[in-house]
């Protein structure tokens, strides 16, 4: 789940990380209660979305004259911005965050995530702050460093003096950094986050080190241990659909494919994805119905693929272990007669009681095409999908 920067940040100061108190505007009224904190000083406004690249595609302003403040600020609270990470129909505001500017010396990156090939929670430090991490790991590898670290969420000395030398963090006003370090690592593990991200980690002109920007994504899984973070979900930042999935325990993603894909297990999912593709079609989601789903649960996945007015073909491919497959068959059942479905539907069942499920299917009034395994699946959706249905 991802979080909006001003409630990274109030977290983050739990956590005795030094930052610019954030002041939040969700409506009209709120602005000037807030501005009168800021009277002759120069501001920075951010509109609070779920997307980086907000200053480009006009989400961040700074304002220096008086009599504009609260005209852009209104501005923003009815923004909707788009950005590489948005898509084109872009995503709407949830508040803007107001803070003074403050004068920058020098930037720096500092994050904490998972490493997936180490296995290991890792600080990933750069003196090259501000910047697309992703781009500048590709280009220059060498501006960036890995510490990893255990899941006790502490640094050793050691680690710190590594940490330290890298970033050229010699002067004693850089102590303030190293302990901001040690105590990012604890909140990472501590909340159950899957990514923690300080761009940009400010030195003052004051000489003061400050967290500028802070981005925090915890792990849905670990939510039932916090749950006073759960409110921090935002509907508003996710299509309809996904909102809907959450709501039923659904795992569901919508992309832009037309193949509407309802499957038992990630790890198959992301497989029933990767042949449709192989095969010239186009997947138009994730959907994941877990392992022990119920006829109900199953039903209400089929109802939100058919919400996507781009799916003209449905791939249904369940392999049962702790599964039942009649419990999939039910369901399609269900929702497939209550919803008049019109489009082909391609099944492939296979595992715990399936030729319950396949007898209950073909006793059904459901048009269906069967399929053998996976790739007689994928072949057959992508050809249904195409027009080649019969």
């Amino acid at each position: 789940m991802d979080l909006h920067e001003y409630q990274a940040k109030a977290i983050l100061q739990e956590y005795g990380i030094p930052l610019q108190t954030p002041h939040m505007v969700f409506k009209p009224s709120d602005i000037s209660k807030v501005l009168a904190q800021f009277k002759d000083k120069t501001i920075v406004a951010k509109v609070q979305v779920h997307a980086g690249g907000r200053g480009k595609a006009g989400g961040v302003k700074v304002i220096k004259e008086e009599h504009k403040k609260k005209e852009i600020i209104e501005k923003l609270i009815d923004f909707r911005i788009i950005t590489k990470q948005t898509g084109q129909d872009g995503l709407p505001s949830s508040g803007v965050l107001v803070t003074e500017a403050c004068s920058i010396e020098k930037e720096y990156y500092l994050a904490v995530l998972i490493d997936r090939e180490k296995g290991l929670p890792t600080l990933i430090a750069s003196k090259e702050g501000g910047m697309d991490i992703e781009e500048l790991a590709h280009s220059r590898p060498e501006a960036i460093l890995k510490i990893p670290f255990s899941f006790s969420g502490k640094l050793h000395p050691f680690q710190l003096r590594r940490l330290k030398s890298f970033m050229g963090w010699n002067e004693p006003h850089f102590i303030p950094a190293l302990d901001l370090a040690k105590n990012i690592a604890q909140a990472f593990i501590e909340i159950d986050a899957s990514l923690l991200e300080i761009n940009p980690l400010v030195l003052t002109k004051e000489k003061e080190i400050l967290a500028l920007d802070a981005k925090i994504s915890l792990d849905d899984n670990a939510l039932f241990r916090h749950k006073s973070y759960a409110e921090f979900f935002d509907p508003t930042q996710m299509a309809p659909s996904e909102v809907e999935a959450r709501e039923n325990d659904l795992s569901y993603v919508a992309l832009k494919g037309t193949i509407g894909c309802m499957v038992n297990g990630a790890g198959l999912a992301m497989a029933t994805m990767d042949i449709i593709d192989h095969f010239g079609g186009s997947p138009a989601n994730f959907l994941d119905v877990g392992g022990s789903a119920t006829k109900e649960k199953v039903a209400q996945g089929f109802k939100i693929i058919l919400s996507d007015p781009s799916v003209n073909t449905i791939l249904i491919n369940i392999f049962g272990g702790i599964m039942n497959c009649a419990t999939i068959a039910e369901g399609v059942i269900h929702a497939a007669l209550e919803l008049d479905l019109k489009i082909p539907l391609v099944v492939r069942l296979e595992g715990t009681n399936v030729e319950e499920g396949k007898r209950l299917i073909g006793q059904s009034a459901l048009r269906i095409i069967s399929a053998t395994d996976l790739e007689d699946a994928a072949k057959k959706a992508v050809e249904a999908s195409s027009g080649n249905f019969d």
